[in-house]
């Protein structure tokens, strides 16, 4: 009617969606796009996901796109991956990547290796998705990140989103990839809400794997993370502004393969690289990147040596307080940017 007055409609503003609603979008998308897409995993049917990802789906789909299956990781990841080579193209849930360990030896011994091995004639579309990272209380067997781990190894790719608009553009692409992609979220951004997008809105709406985004524009010091340190860094950002430093703040969105390049300039920009993660210190992303601003031409622009600010090497406490002080706190990556700077 607005139309036939003559009047302009204006476009549909951004809003806020939690991680877990654009999940659910994305998923709720891709099924409908490709019958070829199922998801299958613990709870994730009639009790619609131990997290609540998979909200309504099963309900819409049905059992064979939606499938709740016994709690055997080896089991139901052994016929993901089948279904992948026989042409489907499973997202197979982890209730927490802690318990993909089960499942070891399908995500890397089937998955990551089968197309290598065949010459490129057997494609793994698969997705292996679910909460990574320590949550809030639920010690050592629950909460380590395996970034590092799943990083390592050649044939996959991983990602790990932050916001919203990371979680569903990710996911998506995840989906559509004909690579088996292994997908860390974090169960403490779950309910977090973040702004949408008009674009992220859209159906079609796919991030890159492979591309870091520039979450804050700065001139000091590069700060380098990925998933929920992310936001720690955004916070450390605000509070050393009032001191006069302003801080370049890097989402890597995507461990594997790794956009150096972004790195690398902004590192370029600023002299100094702080990196930012919650998982061990032995072997982790944060590692990696120092190693490859050393190996690379942007070693040469650097001030002062990197700086890692990391989780505590040894397995999660369970008391809060302990906890507390072996996940990077905002005051940790403070303190960090500081040394870098020598102030």
């Amino acid at each position: 009617l607005q139309q036939r007055r003559g009047l302009r409609l204006s476009a549909p503003a951004a809003i806020q969606v939690t991680v877990r609603d654009a999940l659910n979008q994305a998923l709720d998308e891709e099924l409908e796009r490709d019958e070829r897409v199922f998801l299958l995993g613990e709870e994730v049917a009639q009790y619609d996901g131990a997290y609540k990802i998979s909200r309504g789906l099963w309900k819409k789909y049905g059992d064979k796109r939606v499938i709740d299956t016994p709690i055997s990781e080896m089991g139901f990841a052994g016929i993901a991956v089948g279904a992948a080579m026989a042409g489907l193209r499973p997202v197979c849930e982890f209730m927490t990547f802690n318990f993909s360990m089960q499942a070891i030896d399908q995500v890397i011994n089937s998955a990551a290796k089968t197309c290598y091995m065949s010459a490129g004639s057997i494609a793994v579309p698969i997705v292996f998705r679910g909460p990574n990272g320590a949550s809030a209380g639920v010690a050592a067997q629950h909460s380590q990140c395996f970034a590092a781990w799943y990083g390592h190894c050649p044939g996959l790719k991983v990602v790990s989103p932050w916001s919203a608009e990371d979680a569903k553009g990710l996911l998506k692409s995840s989906i559509r990839d004909d690579n088996p992609v292994v997908m860390l979220e974090n169960e403490l951004l779950y309910g977090v809400p973040f702004e949408l997008s008009e674009q992220a809105q859209s159906k079609e709406f796919v991030i890159p794997i492979g591309k870091a985004k520039v979450e804050r524009q700065g001139t000091h010091v590069t700060l380098v993370s990925h998933s929920r340190p992310v936001g720690h860094c955004i916070e450390a950002a605000t509070v050393l502004a009032k001191e006069g430093v302003e801080c370049e703040v890097i989402n890597l969105r995507t461990i594997r393969p790794m956009d150096i390049e972004t790195v690398e300039a902004s590192v370029v920009k600023t002299n100094h690289l702080v990196t930012v993660e919650g998982g061990w210190p032995q072997f982790g992303v944060g590692a990696e990147i120092c190693a490859r601003i050393m190996e690379g031409p942007a070693f040469n622009y650097l001030d002062a040596p990197a700086v890692r600010v990391t989780g505590a090497d040894v397995p999660m406490p369970y008391a809060k307080i302990l906890e507390d002080n072996c996940i990077p706190q905002v005051k940790d990556i403070v303190f960090a940017v500081k040394k870098a700077l020598n102030i």
